[in-house]
C-alpha cells in the first residue's frame, strides 16, 4: 500500500507541477489583450478563450495534486478534534458514499461529451475566432483518472492510519494549511521576542565535541 501511496503522489505531483505553467500561458494571454484593447484598441478575437481554457485545464488537472497534500478545503472544525483512527474511519466511509462515484460519473459522462466534441471537431462559440476546444474536452476525462487514482492511494491512506492511529507522512511537505504557517510563525515570534518564551521548548543544539 505504501509504495503504491508514493507512486500515486508522485503521478499526481508531476501533472500538477506541469500543467501549472498553464498560469504564465494566461497571464499572457490576458495580459496582451489588455494592452492591445486599451492601448492600441485593437482587442484580440482569442484571448477570452485561451484564458477560460487554460484556467479550466489548470483547474482540472490540478485535482488529484491538490488531494495528495490534503489541500482541499474542508469544514473541519470538529474532525479535526477526533483521534486520527476516527478520522480516517469517517474519510474511508465518506470515499466511497462520494468520492468514488461522483468521479466514475466525471470520466463517464466527459468520455460521452468529449467524444461527442471530437466527433464534429467542436469550436468555441463565444467569439468570432472559431478557436477549436474539442481537445479541451478531453481535459474532463483525464482529470477524472488522476482522481482515482488518487482517490485508492487515499483508501490506503486511510486504512494505515486504521491500523497505526497515525496519519501516514506526505511524499513531499510542499502544501501547508496557512493556519500551521500561521502558528509556526506565532511560536517563532514568542521564542525571540516575548517572555513567555520559557513556556516553548527550544531544541538544544547538538554539539560535536
Amino acid at each position: 500500500m505504501e509504495s503504491y501511496i508514493i507512486f500515486a503522489d508522485k503521478v499526481s505531483a508531476w501533472f500538477g507541477k506541469a500543467f501549472a505553467w498553464l498560469i504564465l500561458v494566461m497571464t499572457f494571454g490576458v495580459g496582451y489583450e489588455v494592452f492591445v484593447r486599451y492601448v492600441l484598441r485593437d482587442p484580440t478575437s482569442w484571448a477570452f478563450d485561451v484564458s477560460y481554457m487554460m484556467y479550466g485545464t489548470l483547474f482540472m488537472m490540478a485535482g488529484a495534486y491538490t488531494l495528495s497534500r490534503d489541500g482541499h478545503v474542508r469544514g473541519d472544525f470538529v474532525y479535526r478534534l477526533l483521534k486520527p483512527r476516527t478520522q480516517a474511519t469517517i474519510e474511508l466511509v465518506l470515499y466511497f458514499l462520494f468520492f468514488f462515484p461522483g468521479v466514475l460519473a466525471l470520466i463517464i459522462a466527459g468520455w460521452k461529451y468529449a467524444a461527442r466534441s471530437w466527433s464534429y471537431t467542436e469550436v468555441s462559440v463565444m467569439s468570432p475566432a472559431n478557436v477549436p476546444i474539442f481537445q479541451f474536452k478531453s481535459v474532463i476525462i483525464a482529470a477524472g483518472i488522476l482522481l482515482l487514482i488518487q482517490g485508492v492511494a487515499q483508501v490506503f491512506r486511510c486504512i494505515i492510519c486504521m491500523r497505526n492511529n497515525e496519519w501516514p507522512k506526505h511524499t513531499e511537505d510542499d502544501v501547508e494549511e496557512m493556519e500551521d504557517l500561521l502558528l509556526r510563525e506565532h511560536e517563532r515570534d514568542i521564542l525571540h521576542h516575548s517572555s513567555e518564551a520559557i513556556d516553548i521548548v527550544k531544541p538544544l543544539e547538538r554539539r560535536d565535541d
